[in-house]
C-alpha cells in the first residue's frame, strides 16, 4: 500500500473489500440464472450471503495463515473486522431481492433489482474510495466510471445467458 493511501482503520471500512464484494455479489446474480431460469429470492438471498462468507473466509485465511501470522483471536477478530466489507456488500442485494419479493414482483424481477444494488454498491464503493484517498475529481469520476463498465459487463452477461 502506497504512503498516500491510509491503511483501513475502525473509521473507515475497507474499501477494496466492499468493491471486489458487490462484484462477486454480481457476478452471483448473474450466473445464479445460467440456465435462463432466474432464481426464486429466496434461493438467491441465501447463495448471495454464503458466498460472501465463504469468501470472507478465505480472506481470513489469507490475511492471517496465509501471511505466515501465528493464528491467535487478536488477529483473527482484526483480520475479521477488516475483510468484512466483503461478506457485507452480499446484504443490500439479498435484501432488494427479498424486498421485491416481499413486495410480490416476480423472481426475474428481484434478480434485476438485486444485480442494480449490486452494481450501484459497488460504484458507491469505488468513488467512496477514490473520494477518502483524497483523489482528484478526475480519479474520482474514472473510478466509479470503471466500475459502472465491469458492473454492466455482467449486466449484458446475464442479458445474452438469458436470451439464450
Amino acid at each position: 500500500m502506497s504512503a498516500s493511501v491510509p491503511p483501513p482503520t475502525r473509521d473507515h471500512p475497507e474499501y477494496v473489500g466492499a468493491v471486489y464484494g458487490s462484484l462477486l455479489a454480481a457476478s452471483v446474480v448473474a450466473g445464479s440464472a445460467a440456465d435462463g431460469t432466474p432464481t426464486s429470492p429466496g434461493d438467491l438471498v441465501v447463495v448471495l450471503i454464503s458466498t460472501g462468507v465463504v469468501f470472507w473466509i478465505a480472506h481470513l485465511y489469507v490475511q492471517v495463515v496465509g501471511r505466515g501470522a501465528p493464528l491467535t483471536w487478536p488477529r483473527l477478530r482484526e483480520a475479521g473486522r477488516q475483510e468484512w466489507p466483503l461478506a457485507q456488500a452480499a446484504f443490500p442485494p439479498a435484501i432488494a431481492a427479498a424486498l421485491a419479493s416481499a413486495l410480490g414482483m416476480s423472481d426475474a424481477v428481484a434478480s434485476w433489482a438485486a444485480l442494480a444494488v449490486a452494481v450501484a454498491g459497488q460504484v458507491t464503493w469505488a468513488v467512496g474510495a477514490a473520494v477518502r484517498t483524497r483523489s482528484s475529481t478526475s480519479v474520482v469520476v474514472l473510478s466509479g466510471l470503471a466500475n459502472l463498465v465491469l458492473g454492466l459487463a455482467i449486466v449484458l452477461l446475464k442479458t445474452l445467458v438469458a436470451a439464450h
